[in-house]
């Protein structure tokens, strides 16, 4: 299994991860969607490099060009509601992919016990299908898990691209165990070294629903 921290290079996309980060920058909730945009759009052009490619012949008004085009049928799933913006940044590159919509969410037993629950699912079959779940922030895994096993009820898809824009290394390591090792990739903008009591990636950015869209009661 291929695990990419595309922290590990120098990039703009630091840039975006870094104002995301600072508090002095992150209460601009349309700062915040846009950067988590960004970085949809730069994952999925990282991602691209890896689909099935043929050439084509396109007309022009001057005769024909031959051009290298991607194959690979593409969905792209997205675990709500923080991944919205972060969806829209891969679809913004991927315009040609079929979507998903999976909701997960904490219910909390008590301040730091919870379970995570599926409520929802609007998916088209993924069969042989590349497979692109995307979630800003993987604390522990388990909403990715619970996502994955949610959408094999449309079929198997070809190759699995998860994609965080933060992620503890105790999620990787638990997405690493579980999901298909020869068909799966890890995308991440960084990579965290651990989870507090509450299940937050530390030192990670808080809540990134909260920060999109506004506090939940």
């Amino acid at each position: 299994m291929k695990i990419i921290n595309l922290n590990d290079n120098n990039t703009v996309l630091n840039q975006y991860v870094s104002e995301l980060r600072n508090v002095e920058i992150q209460n601009d909730r349309l700062r915040f969607r846009r950067n988590l945009e960004r970085i949809g759009e730069i994952m999925a052009y990282e991602i691209s490099k890896t689909f099935d490619y043929s050439t084509k012949d396109v007309t022009t008004p001057l005769g024909t060009a031959k051009v290298s085009t991607p194959d690979s049928e593409v969905v792209i799933s997205t675990i709500l509601r923080a991944g919205l913006p972060f969806h829209q940044g891969f679809l913004s590159y991927l315009d040609y992919a079929e979507n998903a919509f999976v909701s997960a969410y904490r219910k909390y037993k008590d301040i730091l016990k919870f379970d995570i629950h599926i409520e929802y699912l609007a998916s088209p079959r993924i069969d042989d299908k590349i497979l692109i779940i995307t979630d800003p922030m993987l604390a522990t895994g388990g909403s990715m898990e619970l996502s994955y096993q949610a959408m094999l009820t449309k079929g198997k898809p070809k190759h699995i691209h998860v994609a965080a824009i933060i992620a503890s290394q105790a999620s990787v390591d638990h997405i690493a165990s579980i999901f298909p090792e020869d068909r799966t990739t890890i995308w991440c903008a960084a990579i965290d070294p651990e989870i507090d009591g509450h299940s937050y990636i530390v030192p990670g950015l808080g809540d990134a629903g909260d920060l999109a869209y506004g506090e939940k009661e």
